[in-house]
């Protein structure tokens, strides 16, 4: 597999760079990744990196965007944070990645059974991480059911991923409404910028709509 140069970054639209996120997700599935060698392209991309993508997500070991999505030195920016949510600086580094760094593409990747999203559904609180719960509790009020409070908890996996999904979402709206400089490159169709979700119990990202 070649490594991306300026060149086929150019070349690159955003429902091309889905494309090949698709299709590397359906090889990692598949358990037949692509051969690569990485330590060749340590060489290549040493005086230079060209990704055509660039995918928030979660710290969770399980979710690795290289291994999920099966790409390689130079592919990708990869921004972790528990709860792949959006702030100030995150915002900077999306806008640094696609308007100066040139990636066609911006994914926002939840994942099931999140901790972090647990955490959340529990109104837990502890030092930093009561800081970092505040920013993820909105999409807990936003998710209407169940109404029972005793089922709206991290005890119910199916609340859980509900309110990942939602997290998604809303962090794309926050990525839409708080950063001017994206959403007019996605109004121009320099960018796309979408959402999805990765089964930790099968490797499948399916994407929204």
């Amino acid at each position: 597999m070649y490594t991306h140069t300026k060149q086929s970054q150019a070349e690159m639209t955003p429902d091309l760079s889905l494309k090949y996120l698709k299709e590397g997700n359906k090889r990692f599935q598949d358990n037949v990744r692509i051969s690569r060698n990485l330590n060749e392209q340590v060489k290549e991309t040493a005086e230079g990196q060209f990704p055509y993508a660039t995918v928030l997500s979660c710290i969770d070991s399980r979710v690795s965007s290289e291994l999920i999505f099966d790409q390689g030195m130079g592919d990708l920016f990869s921004i972790r944070i528990a709860g792949n949510f959006i702030n100030e600086d995150i915002l900077g580094s999306m806008e640094f990645a696609c308007k100066l760094a040139g990636t066609k593409l911006v994914v926002v990747l939840g994942h099931t059974a999140c901790g972090a999203v647990k955490g959340a559904c529990d109104h837990a609180r502890l030092g930093n991480l009561t800081a970092l719960i505040n920013k993820i509790e909105p999409a807990v009020d936003a998710v209407s059911e169940p109404n029972d409070e005793s089922l709206r908890n991290s005890k119910n996996i199916d609340f859980v991923n509900n309110v990942a999904e939602m997290n998604v979402q809303m962090s794309i709206e926050n990525i839409r409404n708080q950063s001017p400089v994206l959403a007019e490159m996605e109004a121009n169709n320099e960018i796309k910028i979408v959402g999805g979700m990765y089964d930790i119990s099968n490797g499948k990202v399916t994407f929204f709509k």
